[in-house]
This record gives structure tokens, C-alpha cells and sequence, in this order.
């Protein structure tokens, strides 16, 4: 197993100090209602060009300076009941760290557990509580090829906006004239109620150790299979590539937890619904609100039938929130998940969780020395798929994680692998 050694550990200031008038910013009630754990993302570049190789970290820290000037929140600290971030200027967390093997040993790596080595020992998915709501490692590897992980804090940040920030951080590492538009006023569209009922936060979850994650790629060609197979098989008109390859994941893990079981379980998968817009694109925080599709019955669980089933989900909530006043957003955010939970706690269905960081760019980020091969996260809880765009072309990436038992029944699933195949990419 490769092993990391710190060499420098600092604090990045700003580049320009944060106006007395922005030092308190507010947290939206969707902000308040989080996971409050840190999102860990990593990028990988194998090859590094040589008039480049020596300056990285210098770029790196000077662009990542001026970008906080204007996501000054997260160079702040979050208050210990998460209503607001004191944005004292206290600096981002940034480490540079040797790896002592190749890349190859990593990416190549059938499990994707082995990228944890990338990220700062103690903080994946951790609490953002007491700790700086970002931080940053560059990973030199022996062959000379790089990773740069960022570990947002939940509670400031969704996958919306997390996605802006990178795409800016590496637009002003490319160009330093270049001036992000983030706006940090969330809480004036779902602001957080004058008596918060703490105990209503959504509780924290921590993955264990027995999880394991594996990448899996779906090609546009078969998306597309997928897209016809559905339509042909139902009344579903114009599919779209997560809601088909969701699907077939989801009776995989049906599938796998019959085979254990040797009985059908009811199964509840989420969804995440951007809720830009309503809201304005560039609004920073969390404005997401989550759809929950339930099976009872093996039909259900048939691709064209879960399909249907998922888009009239997805309709139904989008009636639901087109005439609701925003205020009423997060409450109503609040109750769904409030229900999931009470499903899990039940123990009555299998619960499977999805989220999508598609069409975001971050197969894409370039600070300068060209685009990563390799973009995922650190192993997350338990059935749990998250999407992102490949790293080229038209196709899907999903990072699967399951529990050890469960994963080898998964990845010798005969439907799965007619339609995806294992990401092992090279770097030689």
C-alpha cells in the first residue's frame, strides 16, 4: 500500500482581505439542514510538462489565493450550531505531499479506495466542523505525475457550486486577470427561520472501513442501447443517460441483494434536483432538493418500468416546486429527507443513493499543463452512485461503493457488464 509523506503544510491568505461588511455570512436553511462532512475530489495529471514541473505549487497557491478573494467564505470558519461563517480570513489548509509509487499503482487500481492516498489522512468525508472549510493537497507521485484533491465543507458548498469554484480556481491559474462571479447570498431565497429547531438537521453518516468503491464506465454508444432498449419497451419518451444508467444499476443491486437474500426487498433510490433555477445559476450554498423513487414489486425494478417510474418522480416534484414560495423550499426539502431517513431506520427497503456532477466541466479542469485523466472522489458510504462525465466524449463515469460482500457479487453481474466496463486507465 503506497504511503504519504507531508513535506510543507501552510495557510493560504487572500490575495485581497474580505470588506468588514461581508465578515458574517448567513447560512441558508438548506445550508443549515446538510451533511456537514467535507466532499473529497480528486484530479489526477500523469503527465506534466516540463517547463511546468517546477512551478505547480507556486501556481497552485498564487491562483488559489486571488480565487479566494471572492469565495472568501471558505477561507473563514463555520460557527459551532452552523448558522453562519465567520469569514475572518483565516486562510485555506494546503499541503504538499510525496507519494512514494507511481500513479500507475493508484488509477490502475481495480478498487478506486486506493485514490485515499491523495487526500489528507484524516479528512475525507470528516466533519467541517472546527476545521477549514477547504483544503487542498498536491500529490507528487514517483513518476512524476500529479494529483490535486480539494476537500469542500458540505455545509458552504453543493456539487453545483463546489464545480464552480474549481472551474475558477483553474480559469485563474490559466489566466490571472481572469474575475469570478459567485454570489454567497443563498440565505436571502431559503433563509434560516429566527428560532432554528436544531435537532432537525439531517444526521451525519461516516463511511466504514468494509465499504469499497469501484468506477465504472458507460460509452455513449451504450447509453444509447440503453435509450432505445427503454423506449422501445415502454411509453418513455427521450431518456436521459443517468435516468438509464441509474436504472440498470438499480436492478443490479436488486439483482445482488436477491441473490444474498434469496427474496425481493423493496428498494428506495434519491435523486438530487438542482434547484438552479429557480434560483440564480451563480448563487453559492447548497439548492438541492432530493426525489425519492420507491419499488414494491420485481416489475418495478424492470428498466423501461423504473424509468417511467423515475421520470414521473422527477415531474411530480418539479409541479410541486414550480408554485411554492422559496422559503418553503428547504422545509419541504427537510420532510423528504426526513422520510428517506425513516425508511432507512426502518430497515424495510434497500436503499440506494445517487447523485450526478455531470455536465460541470470537472472532467475538463486544466490549470495550465492540460486536462486530468482521472477524476473521482474518496470512498463513499454504502450503496451509494455517484455520476460524472468521462473524460472524454459522451459517456458516464459512476463511482459504485457497496459493502466488500456485496461488491463481489456486483462486479461479476452478467447485465451490468453487457452496458459498462471497470475503469482501469493507463498512464504508461
Amino acid at each position: 500500500m503506497a504511503s504519504s509523506t507531508i513535506i510543507s503544510r501552510k495557510m493560504i491568505k487572500l490575495l485581497s482581505p474580505t470588506p468588514p461588511s461581508l465578515r458574517c455570512h448567513k447560512l441558508s436553511f438548506m445550508d443549515h439542514i446538510n451533511f456537514h462532512l467535507h466532499s473529497p475530489y480528486a484530479f489526477f495529471y500523469p503527465k506534466i510538462p516540463q517547463n511546468y514541473s517546477s512551478k505547480i505549487s507556486q501556481i497552485l497557491e498564487n491562483s488559489l489565493s486571488k480565487v479566494l478573494s471572492f469565495y472568501y467564505p471558505l477561507a473563514g470558519k463555520i460557527n459551532n450550531n452552523y448558522t453562519y461563517v465567520d469569514c475572518n480570513d483565516t486562510g485555506v489548509e494546503y499541503l504538499n505531499v510525496r507519494i512514494d509509487c507511481p500513479m500507475s499503482q493508484i488509477i490502475d487500481d481495480p478498487y478506486n479506495d486506493a485514490v485515499g492516498v491523495v487526500f489528507p489522512q484524516d479528512l475525507p468525508w470528516s466533519s467541517s466542523w472546527n476545521r477549514s472549510p477547504l483544503v487542498v493537497q498536491l500529490s507528487h507521485f514517483d513518476c512524476g505525475g500529479i494529483a490535486v484533491s480539494a476537500c469542500t465543507s458540505h455545509t458552504i458548498f453543493d456539487g453545483h457550486s463546489l464545480s464552480k469554484f474549481i472551474n475558477d480556481w483553474a480559469s485563474t491559474a490559466r489566466n490571472m486577470d481572469f474575475k469570478p462571479s459567485p454570489q454567497f447570498n443563498a440565505s436571502t431565497f431559503f433563509p434560516l427561520p429566527s428560532e432554528t429547531n436544531l435537532s432537525s438537521t439531517l444526521p451525519t453518516t461516516h463511511p466504514s472501513k468494509r465499504h469499497v468503491s469501484r468506477m465504472y464506465n458507460f460509452s455513449s454508444s451504450n447509453l444509447t442501447r440503453l435509450k432505445d432498449m427503454v423506449t422501445k419497451e415502454s411509453h418513455v419518451k427521450n431518456p436521459t443517460r443517468i435516468e438509464v444508467a441509474s436504472a440498470l444499476v438499480h436492478k443490479c443491486g436488486v439483482t445482488m441483494s436477491m441473490e444474498k437474500s434469496g427474496m425481493f426487498k423493496p428498494t428506495l433510490m434519491t435523486h438530487a434536483m438542482n434547484l438552479r433555477p429557480p434560483i440564480p445559476l451563480n448563487t453559492m450554498g447548497n439548492a438541492v432538493c432530493i426525489i425519492l423513487t420507491t419499488t414494491v414489486t420485481e416489475d418495478e425494478v424492470k428498466l423501461p418500468n423504473f424509468v417511467a417510474k423515475l421520470q414521473k418522480d422527477k415531474q411530480q416534484l418539479r409541479d410541486k416546486l414550480k408554485d411554492m414560495k422559496k422559503d418553503m423550499m428547504p422545509l419541504y426539502t427537510l420532510e423528504l429527507g426526513k422520510n428517506a431517513m425513516n425508511i432507512i431506520e426502518k430497515d424495510t427497503h434497500d436503499v440506494y443513493v445517487c447523485s450526478g456532477m455531470t455536465n460541470t466541466g470537472l472532467h475538463k479542469i486544466d490549470f495550465g499543463w492540460g486536462e486530468p485523466v482521472r477524476v473521482t472522489l474518496a470512498t463513499s458510504n454504502k450503496n451509494n452512485f455517484i455520476f460524472m462525465d468521462e473524460q472524454s466524449g459522451d459517456g458516464l463515469n459512476v463511482l459504485i461503493t457497496l459493502t466488500k460482500d456485496y461488491m463481489l457479487k456486483f462486479q461479476s453481474n452478467k447485465e451490468l457488464l453487457e452496458f459498462a466496463s471497470p475503469v482501469v486507465e493507463s498512464t504508461k
